[in-house]
């Protein structure tokens, strides 16, 4: 078979492993419709929703079906002695209704998935939330003032006035709000002001006497501002009445903090909520590529101080510089879970329309280059063109230290042929050395081909290991036979498409925070195989974005950005040499899967970080060489794997860091989760 039927028969294979699941799908939702006939789904769904406003609900009560209708069971049933129909039969009938009910419930789940209105039903803050919240507040043992700061500017009275509600309507009263007018004309913003600081003390207003915009209005607010943290509110955005007490309740959890974020969402020009963003936990390498925390934020306000408040030269970016200069002096950082910020989004506002502050932009690379020059690590900036708001760090090659690159391959001389063509083409790096492990290889062709890369290539070491396969343990063999610095694990069945990709690696790599980098591999037929790694996705782990289009931007530009995950795939992985042997190389137990992924999760417990690049690409043809499990020995090798795994691994499966709780563990689609019981 050549390399062009080979492409053919992956991508024939691939298409019709979509058609299968295409059609298993299918089969699902006409199950899921036969059950639920006669309304009864609409009967449930109402059920569902009739029970959102119950404080303390766990799981929703069993439903019976009888006679075709739904009611609650008894909450006290007896079965008269001369009953007719036995206890057996009665408890069968019982078990054949609680089979039912999870049945529903189960359809319900998958027809309902990714609905942020049915999420929002069962996880929005409630009137008894708050009630709680407020006795709460009185409790707390550090009962700290948040200074909240907003500037306004010819604010529409509406939103201006639904703005400041959200803050006299948080649940937790220790605030204080601190407005800065920027030189406003429209007479109805100063009216509203002065309505509002008369009605309330905890209310502060400074008017400018010219407009400074936002960097120096929001100066002037802080100089009001007496809370030991403060938080920035736009002028036309509105707070979850829980926004502040979620604060206030991390800074009891965690003293020393000095910086929160939480989840947001937006509120369209009808009043609805939508496009939530779930967010990951502090990743320092996706904050350089994007400005993801930004509402809602609060900050230890000494702090803040120290570095000078905002700059306005960086006006539009303004709190993307705070952060970047902030987490530089600070690695106390929190992430809540929780959509506490509503974004207002209309025309004009920098949520509604992608290129409505063309200049924020500008101030955004600014940042991120003096952030470079701070850190001492050289290198340029760029927006995506394709991506308003996504930037990426090219790092200038500190010293261009030898790369080791291992593929392991049994026979598949084409595919081997393929990946070192592409690979010596397109690496745009020089210092580069192949150790082609070849484990046990018998076709003449595939020993042939080995044999002319060897003599054709200086840097093509072939290496013969003749043991039983196991991937852990011939990878440590390959890597004791290299030289390089930086060592680079690749599959035989990939194929680059990036020029220079080997170079952009060694960007990533050679920096002293950094420990794993991986790239964004694709199925032939361009759409994503591999974005980085989600841990607990599936059980154990599952690649970010499976499936999507390789021109898609992704959850929340994900596709697009720069991104730290827990563990990338050992089918395109580079790390250091000394970060590899100090964490012991792989585990020689995991003999075929997860092996990668233990591999990351022990050089982030070590300290380092790993990111996935998305403008390094190859192909990757998956599984090829080795097929897939099946089989009883190979099943059972696998459920062995996996309970190393979640033994060793429970806290980070349970919850993965850098992927959002709210976030599915079923799909890896990025889908919301939804949990009816």
């Amino acid at each position: 078979m050549n390399g062009r039927d080979s492409v053919h028969g992956a991508e024939l294979a691939h298409s019709l492993r979509q058609l299968a699941e295409a059609r298993r799908r299918l089969e699902e939702v006409r199950a899921a419709y036969a059950i639920v006939e006669n309304s009864r789904f609409a009967l449930l769904r109402r059920a569902f929703r009739s029970l959102k406003g119950v404080a303390g609900l766990t799981r929703v009560q069993p439903l019976i079906v009888t006679g075709g209708a739904f009611r609650a069971p008894a909450s006290n049933t007896s079965v008269s002695p001369d009953a007719e129909l036995p206890n057996r039969l009665r408890e069968a009938e019982r078990d054949r209704a609680m089979l039912l009910e999870a049945m529903l419930v189960q359809r319900a789940k998958y027809l309902l998935g990714g609905d942020y209105e049915t999420w929002l039903s069962f996880n929005g803050v409630r009137s008894s939330d708050i009630s709680r919240m407020s006795e709460m507040s009185q409790t707390l043992p550090r009962r700290v003032v948040i200074s909240v700061i907003m500037t306004t500017f010819e604010t529409p009275e509406r939103f201006l006035r639904e703005a400041i509600e959200s803050v006299r309507s948080q649940a937790y009263p220790y605030w204080e709000l601190c407005i800065a007018d920027d030189a406003s004309t429209q007479a109805q913003v100063r009216k509203v002001l002065e309505e509002y600081s008369a009605l309330d003390h905890r209310i502060k207003v400074v008017y400018r006497n010219e407009n400074g915009h936002i960097a120096r209005a929001s100066n002037s607010a802080l100089e009001l501002a007496t809370g030991e943290f403060v938080g920035f509110l736009d002028h036309d955005d509105t707070l979850s009445p829980d926004a502040l007490f979620e604060m206030a309740l991390a800074i009891n959890r965690f003293p020393d903090v000095d910086m929160l974020y939480s989840d947001e969402d937006k509120i369209d020009e009808t009043g609805v909520y939508c496009d939530p963003h779930f967010k990951p936990d502090w990743s320092p390498d996706s904050f350089l590529s994007r400005m993801y925390t930004c509402h809602f934020s609060v900050y230890r306000r000494s702090l803040v101080e120290e570095l000078g408040g905002l700059r306005a030269e960086f006006s539009g970016s303004q709190d993307y510089d705070l952060v970047l200069r902030l987490t530089e002096r600070t690695g106390k950082i929190h992430h809540i879970p929780r959509v506490l910020y509503h974004w207002r989004k209309h025309s004009g506002s920098a949520s509604g329309v992608s290129r409505a502050k063309p200049y924020s932009s500008r101030a955004a690379e600014r940042a991120i280059a003096e952030a470079l020059e701070r850190r001492d690590e050289p290198g340029t900036v760029s927006e995506r063109a394709d991506t308003p708001g996504v930037y990426i760090v090219r790092y200038a090659i500190r010293e261009p230290k030898r790369v080791s690159v291992i593929v392991p391959t049994r026979d598949h001389g084409e595919d081997v042929d393929r990946c070192l063509s592409s690979l010596f083409a397109k690496a745009g790096y020089d210092d580069l050395e192949v150790i082609l492990l070849d484990n046990g290889s018998t076709e003449k062709s595939s020993l042939a081909t080995f044999a002319r890369w060897a003599k054709k290539e200086p840097r093509v070491n072939v290496v013969r290991y003749d043991v039983p396969f196991n991937f852990s343990r011939i990878n440590n063999y390959a890597v004791t036979q290299s030289t390089g610095h930086y060592l680079l694990f690749l599959n035989n069945d990939t194929e680059a498409k990036s020029e220079g990709w080997i170079a952009a690696m060694v960007e990533q790599a050679q920096r002293p925070s950094i420990g794993a980098v991986g790239a964004l591999l694709l199925y032939p037929d361009n759409t994503v195989q591999h974005a980085g790694v989600v841990i607990g996705l599936g059980g154990v782990a599952g690649h970010s974005h499976k499936h999507f289009s390789a021109t898609s931007n992704g959850h929340a530009n994900m596709l697009k950005a720069v991104n730290n995950y827990s563990a990338v795939t050992g089918a395109c992985l580079m790390t250091r040499r000394e970060v590899f042997e100090r964490v012991g190389g792989l585990d020689e137990e995991l003999t075929v899967a997860f092996n990668d992924i233990d591999l990351c999760l022990k050089i982030v417990e070590a300290g380092y970080r790993i990111v996935n690049l998305p403008h390094v690409q190859l192909y990757h043809f998956e599984s090829k060489s080795r097929g897939h499990d099946v089989g009883t020995f190979k099943i059972a090798r696998s459920l062995s794997e996996q309970a190393k795994m979640r033994e060793r691994w429970g806290r980070i499966i349970a919850h993965d860091p850098s992927y959002s709780p709210h976030l599915t563990l079923d799909r890896e689609d990025y889908s919301i989760r939804v949990e009816i019981v």
